[in-house]
C-alpha cells in the first residue's frame, strides 16, 4: 500500500528528471540534458518510486516504457512543471505592469481606444508601449520583454507562441489625387498591376502583403522601396506613384485630400490583425485583461 498523501515527500528535481526520462524514455539521454551521471538519474526514479509506493519504469525490455501509472505520472508532472514556470514568470514581472507592443500603423490607429477603455477599468495598472517591426515584435515577445505584441498577418510558426485574429483590415491601393484611377475609385487587379507602385523594404509587413498581391510578376517590382508608412505616403501624395496599405493606415490621408483611395474590385484583399503572446504568460491576470478589452474594441 502506497504512503498517505499527508506524509508524502516528493523532491521537485525527481519529478524533473523523472519528466526527462518520461520524454527521452531514455536514462542515457535524461542524464546527457540534465548533466546528470546515469546513476543519479536512476537513483533519483527509484527514489521517486519508493515515495509514491509504485512502480514508474518497465525495465523489463532493452528500451524501457512507462507503466500505467508512471504515464499518468508523466501527464501531472508536466502540469505541475508548466504552471511552476507561469509562477516564476508572474513574480518575476513587475506587479501591475504590462508591456505591449505594435506595429506603427496599428499603434497610432488602433491602439488609443484600446488603452483608454483599458485605463477606464483598471485605473491602477501602468502600460508600457513600444512601436517595432513585426519581427523585433515577436523577439521582444520570445524574450519576455514584452507580454503581447500587435501586428499585422500571423507570426512565425514558434510552439512558444500563441496568437489570435482579433479583425480584418481590408487592404486598398491608394494613389496621387491627379492619377488617372482616382476619380474612378475602384479598379482591377491587372491594371492595378500596369501601374507604378512603391513598398516598403523586404521583411516589413506591408511589403509582404504588397508581394504576395503584385510581386509574383517579374514587372511589379515596386519603382522606390522606402522605409516607413508615412514616407510611402508622402511619395505617393508628390505624386511617384502607387501603394498597397490596410484601409486604416491611409483615411487621414485620403480625408485632407493628399491621396485618393482605390479599392480592388475583382479580388477581395485582407489581412489580419493578430495579438501574439508567450504562452507560459498565458494566465498572467493583467495579460487576460488587456485581452479582453482588445477583443472588445477591436473583435469584428
Amino acid at each position: 500500500m502506497g504512503p498517505q498523501l499527508g506524509v508524502m515527500r516528493v523532491e521537485l528535481r525527481h519529478l524533473r528528471t523523472f519528466e526527462t526520462v518520461a520524454r527521452t524514455l531514455s536514462v542515457t539521454q535524461a542524464a546527457r540534458e540534465l548533466h546528470y551521471a546515469q546513476s543519479s538519474v536512476s537513483d533519483q526514479i527509484q527514489a521517486l518510486e519508493r515515495e509514491l509506493g509504485v512502480e514508474l519504469l518497465d525495465r523489463s525490455q532493452r528500451r524501457i516504457r512507462l507503466t500505467p501509472q508512471g504515464s499518468v505520472l508523466s501527464e501531472y508532472t508536466n502540469r505541475i512543471l508548466k504552471l511552476l514556470e507561469e509562477a516564476r514568470w508572474a513574480v518575476s514581472r513587475p506587479g501591475s505592469e504590462l508591456a505591449v507592443g505594435a506595429l506603427e500603423t496599428v499603434g497610432l490607429h488602433l491602439l488609443p481606444d484600446v488603452l483608454s477603455h483599458y485605463r477606464s477599468l483598471y485605473p491602477q495598472a501602468r502600460v508600457r508601449v513600444g512601436q517595432d517591426n513585426r519581427g523585433e515584435l515577436y523577439k521582444a515577445v520570445r524574450r519576455g520583454d514584452l507580454d503581447l505584441c500587435l501586428t499585422f498577418g500571423d507570426p512565425p510558426a514558434d510552439a512558444g507562441l500563441r496568437f489570435e485574429t482579433l479583425a480584418e483590415e481590408p487592404l486598398v491601393v491608394i494613389v496621387p489625387p491627379a492619377h488617372h484611377l482616382a476619380a474612378r475609385g475602384r479598379a482591377g487587379l491587372e491594371e492595378l498591376a500596369r501601374e507604378a507602385f512603391l513598398a516598403t523594404e523586404r521583411g516589413c509587413g506591408f511589403r509582404e502583403m504588397y508581394d504576395s498581391s503584385f510581386g509574383a510578376a517579374p514587372s511589379q517590382e515596386p519603382i522606390a522601396e522606402v522605409s516607413g508608412i508615412g514616407t510611402l505616403g508622402a511619395c505617393v501624395a508628390a505624386g511617384m506613384g502607387c501603394a498597397l496599405l490596410p484601409l486604416i493606415s491611409v483615411r487621414g490621408q485620403a480625408a485632407r485630400g493628399e491621396v485618393a483611395v482605390v479599392e480592388v474590385g475583382d479580388t477581395d484583399l485582407r489581412t489580419t490583425v493578430t495579438m501574439t503572446w508567450l504562452d507560459r504568460n498565458s494566465t498572467n491576470p493583467n495579460l487576460t485583461g488587456f485581452q479582453a478589452v482588445l477583443r472588445k474594441q477591436l473583435g469584428s
